[in-house]
């Protein structure tokens, strides 16, 4: 893991040559152990194909950073996602800890759960202990998945902040409406990469 970061970090710009590196985060808590996870903009698929060819033939990214890492990488998975209508993606006002809880929604899309499912988020927003970073809807992968990333200045501002949601009955009414449409959910506790542009 170490040795996969520490490659990262060097060859980073490499990749940033082609798009846009939004953040870059190690798994701490919630999720399997060693365990990246990363965020990357494209304008379209078009231009998201023509990245990948790009990369295809970029010997320095495949001698540097992608043949030296294959032996490290275990498993790799990928989605399409998509910003929310009602949300654009914002930035910390310092470094701390994100969480990412992943919602797997029953089918319908947003047409079905957008509503409840906003004033849910909008609730835990509006108390305030947390920054909504952004909330991305996949396109591709596990469909009716929802995707939601928060800053924290730490792990504990983050648990008593929820402690402190778990006893508002504004939270509470607009969580127990968004359920009925919620399938399951997971998170897990993010700590950024030295080179993630999102700290």
């Amino acid at each position: 893991m170490n040795e996969f970061l520490e490659n990262f970090n060097k060859n980073v710009h490499l990749r940033t040559a082609h798009s846009e590196l939004v953040g870059c985060w190690s798994v701490e808590f919630g999720g399997r152990m060693n365990k990246v996870f990363h965020i990357w903009k494209y304008d379209n698929f078009a231009h998201r194909t023509k990245v990948r060819k790009a990369l295809a033939k970029d010997k320095e990214w495949q001698e540097q950073f992608l043949i030296q890492n294959l032996a490290l990488i275990d498993k790799q998975e990928n989605e399409i996602a998509y910003l929310v209508p009602w949300c654009k993606l914002e930035k910390p006002p310092k470094e701390g800890v994100y969480e990412l809880v992943i919602f797997q929604m029953k089918p319908g899309g947003p047409a079905l759960w957008g509503d409840a499912f906003r004033r849910a988020i909008n609730a835990h927003v509006n108390l305030g202990y947390s920054k909504l970073i952004g909330v991305f809807h996949t396109e591709y992968g596990a469909l009716n998945r929802v995707h939601v990333l928060w800053w924290n200045e730490s792990a504990d501002s983050r648990a008593a902040g929820r402690h402190q949601s778990h006893e508002d009955p504004r939270v509470v009414a607009a969580v127990r409406e968004s359920v009925n449409y919620l399938v399951s959910q997971q998170n897990m506790l993010l700590i950024p990469t030295s080179f993630s542009p999102l700290k």
